[in-house]
């Protein structure tokens, strides 16, 4: 996350040079020279070269000190660093970021039908994410695939958390990096967008400090918008899960995500989450 009132746009200086030093010369189309180079990556003034702008200028938007940057400027800086549609929005945020106080932002809720509609789907998990990744609601199924975010306390229902701190995560997910590091990303994109939500500063600075991956992996400035895939999973109680999710924000609100996990109709995945179903609708003992 960056400070904007101290030291420049940090958010902005960080993301410029972490996507400068993953593109190769060869990758952006330069004639490769002979000799070894000081830095990974692109240097400055082959990025200000790209973007036909002057090497002065990009050392200043680097160091996060311009603040009129113009969209044709970051349109152009976009195609030379390469930016896949989300960096590219990324980046159009924090080079403009909003200017306001640290302040507790209002707490979201959940309307009353979309709880309906969670429940409605018995055999499908679904939950609603808000803010910093913060579950807001689960349904029986989503509670038994991951654990029961509504036992947990408040400050802990939250996926990121859940990914890095919960034990049972990590034999949970078929392939943990992946999830862990897109977890990462996800969160880099909602600093982008909300730089002063203080909830934030506290999951990014405990997060950081109970766990080496999550460090090394928030500095590297990756950003990604989850709107569909596939997830692989070793339950514990039904054994490999193959799920499709889908990921949707509720019209009104766009700080929501409605997030849904379906297997395919007659797959081993299938009967394993009806397994699961069947096993959730039991009265405990």
């Amino acid at each position: 996350m960056g400070d904007h009132s101290s030291g420049g746009n940090a958010e902005l200086r960080e993301f410029l040079r972490s996507r400068r030093a993953r593109l190769t010369p060869e990758e952006a189309g330069l004639p490769s020279r002979p000799g070894a180079r000081r830095v990974p990556g692109l240097r400055r003034e082959e990025v200000a070269q790209l973007a036909g702008v002057s090497v002065d200028y990009y050392v200043r938007l680097e160091r996060g000190r311009h603040v009129n940057v113009s969209e044709s400027v970051l349109d152009a800086l976009a195609r030379a660093l390469r930016l896949n549609p989300t960096e590219r929005a990324h980046l159009f945020t924090v080079a403009r970021p909003v200017r306001g106080q640290r302040r507790p932002m209002p707490p979201q809720r959940v309307r009353p039908g979309l709880y309906q509609v969670l429940e409605r789907l018995a055999d499908t998990p679904a939950m609603v994410i808000g803010y910093r990744m913060d579950v807001l609601a689960a349904n029986r199924m989503a509670r038994a695939l991951y654990t029961d975010f509504d036992a947990l306390p408040y400050r802990d229902r939250n996926m990121a958390r859940y990914i890095f701190l919960d034990e049972a995560a990590r034999g949970l997910y078929d392939d943990w990096p992946s999830a862990a590091r897109g977890t990462v990303a996800a969160l880099h994109l909602y600093a982008g967008r909300h730089p002063h939500d203080p909830r934030l500063a506290e999951l990014v600075g405990d997060l950081s400090l109970r766990d080496g991956d999550f460090r090394r992996w928030w500095a590297e400035h990756d950003v990604l918008r989850r709107t569909h895939g596939t997830k692989s999973y070793h339950h514990p109680l039904v054994g490999d899960l193959t799920l499709d999710y889908e990921a949707m924000t509720p019209d009104g609100d766009p700080d929501l995500t409605l997030g849904l996990y379906t297997a395919e109709p007659g797959s081993p995945s299938d009967q394993a989450l009806r397994l699961l179903a069947s096993w959730t609708s039991q009265p405990a003992t």
